[in-house]
């Protein structure tokens, strides 16, 4: 059995933990929307067409924001065409994702479903086929009260108060070769700064964020950031961050390492976004969204599935990436969950993508049942229990040698403390595919404290690291007792399966 000291203090925390952090991501893409959130005629359906059990999950889950409608779909979107009397709206076809998009949901469905839900709304505006003129009438369709054109036609279609949007994506991927009215780095970010100017000229309350680089693989990245930040740097709030990670030929040890290169992506953008305040004498503070972030098998999505879907001709909502998760791909989810919390002082809002159905935490089939994938159990306990100050940590851990990595902890955490109700939450991975981890976590300045449950995500009695939840087998892999865990002179004692994330709940 290997041994892990994590130690933490009171007197070291990072920053408040951020609500939006825990954020999720509906698209029109394949089946998220349709059939997915909305489907009328279904039998748990309401009368607006909202699944209810699929609605009950989402609250489960905990999400605190969602950014709609997307993604690649926004960037050949005309948002007019998804308000108004749904038997008027246009029938239209999206080249993102080649497919009939009917416009039966749209702006004011999705504003009535995200107060059911409880969820404040990231909107994306269109700058790859539009531009400022349909950024600013969409501020005043949304959010300007009345007496306008655009407030009034919000009113006329059913919304009498404002939608009130604080939070808008100033388009999307917009250095990638596949996206709709793709652009140079300094084409966009002169565009991003104007549809800037011009939509807080309409509201000047709202939050914006620029479209950072696709990737860290991608050749524009870090030139193109430091680019769209020299021009738009006063006049946005965020820049955007996108990032997948996959398990390649078996490698489940780099896999479960990819938390690494999250934190060195997040941390090479810090240094783009400082360096450009430094040189243009910035006294505001520009901070990150990390609106896409997910595990996802593109290999076979690009091999495969994009093949299939273009062969198979125009169809509506087909099944698009629908991976189905396992534990392996579960436990990477809490890294990653953990870098983002590692990292709250300048991660302000984090989306995972996809809701429901798309490379999604949640499930469902068509006239069918809704279930949690395995992905569904660190999100939700993370978003319901990271409360407070975010602890810095210092981590002792043997080694794993990874191949693309090199050596890393066997060991990932983070942690929260809650001065009002004296709580303290510790999120920790064990990496190691066969080793038990005996871990100590030192409590410096946090005196008095039990644990009052201990969780553990992990292989179930039976399984094996690639067990998932499937439509018949729905509850295989969830959280279990992590039995032993307590708090022995001053520091807490546990010890974690192989392959496992877990949650210690101190009180």
């Amino acid at each position: 059995m290997s041994q892990a000291r994590i130690t933490i203090d009171r007197d070291f925390t990072i920053a408040d933990v951020p609500r939006r952090l825990f954020g999720s991501f509906v698209e029109h893409m394949g089946r998220c929307v349709y059939t997915g959130i909305y489907e009328p005629g279904h039998p748990q359906a309401d009368e607006r067409g909202f699944r209810q059990d699929v609605l009950a999950l989402v609250k489960e889950m905990g999400p605190t924001v969602i950014r709609y409608p997307g993604g690649n779909f926004v960037s050949g979107y005309r948002w007019e065409d998804g308000v108004g009397p749904v038997e008027d709206r246009p029938v239209r076809i999206d080249g993102a994702w080649h497919t009939i998009e009917t416009n039966a949901f749209g702006l004011h469905e999705f504003m009535d479903w995200a107060k059911e839900a409880d969820v404040e709304v990231m909107e994306a505006i269109n700058l790859g086929t539009r531009g400022v003129e349909e950024a600013r009438s969409l501020v005043e369709y949304a959010n300007h009260p009345s007496g306008t054109y655009w407030s009034d036609l919000r009113r006329k279609n059913g919304a009498e108060q404002p939608f009130d949007i604080k939070l808008w994506c100033l388009g999307n991927e917009l250095d990638g070769p596949w996206q709709i009215g793709g652009k140079t780095a300094t084409e966009y970010g002169r565009l991003a700064q104007e549809s800037a100017k011009a939509m807080k000229l309409v509201d000047p309350t709202i939050e914006l964020v620029a479209v950072g680089s696709s990737g860290r693989s991608m050749p524009t990245f870090g030139t193109w950031e430091h680019t769209v930040l020299t021009h738009a740097y006063d006049e946005v709030d965020f820049i955007s961050m996108h990032a997948y990670y996959q398990e390649h030929d078996g490698d489940a040890e780099s896999f479960l390492a990819e938390s690494v290169d999250m934190d060195a992506f997040i941390d090479g953008v810090i240094a783009t976004i400082d360096a450009v305040k430094a040189a243009g004498k910035h006294t505001k503070q520009v901070d990150i969204s990390f609106d896409e972030w997910n595990v996802w098998d593109q290999v076979k999505f690009n091999d495969v599935e994009s093949v299939e879907i273009a062969k198979a001709g125009w169809k509506k909502h087909p099944r698009l990436i629908e991976d189905t998760y396992n534990v392996t791909d579960a436990v990477v989810v809490g890294t990653l969950l953990n870098s983002l919390l590692r990292h709250g002082d300048r991660v302000k809002i984090a989306n995972q993508a996809q809701l429901v159905n798309v490379i999604a935490p949640i499930r469902s089939e068509e006239n069918g049942p809704a279930w949690r994938q395995t992905s569904f159990w660190p999100f939700e306990r993370m978003a319901r229990l990271a409360k407070g100050r975010i602890l810095r940590l210092a981590v002792s851990a043997p080694q794993i040698e990874t191949t693309r990595y090199g050596g890393v902890d066997a060991v990932d955490a983070a942690a929260t403390w809650d001065e009002e109700t004296g709580r303290v939450v510790v999120f920790v991975a064990n990496r190691s595919l066969d080793e038990e981890s005996d871990l100590t976590v030192e409590l410096r300045g946090l005196t008095g404290l039990r644990v009052v449950n201990a969780e553990t995500l992990t292989i179930p009695e039976g399984g094996d690291r690639h067990t998932a939840n499937l439509e018949t087998t729905q509850d295989s892999v969830h959280m279990v007792p992590l039995a032993g865990a307590e708090v022995v002179d001053g520091a807490v004692r546990a010890t974690l399966p192989p392959l496992s994330w877990s949650v210690i709940e101190l009180a």
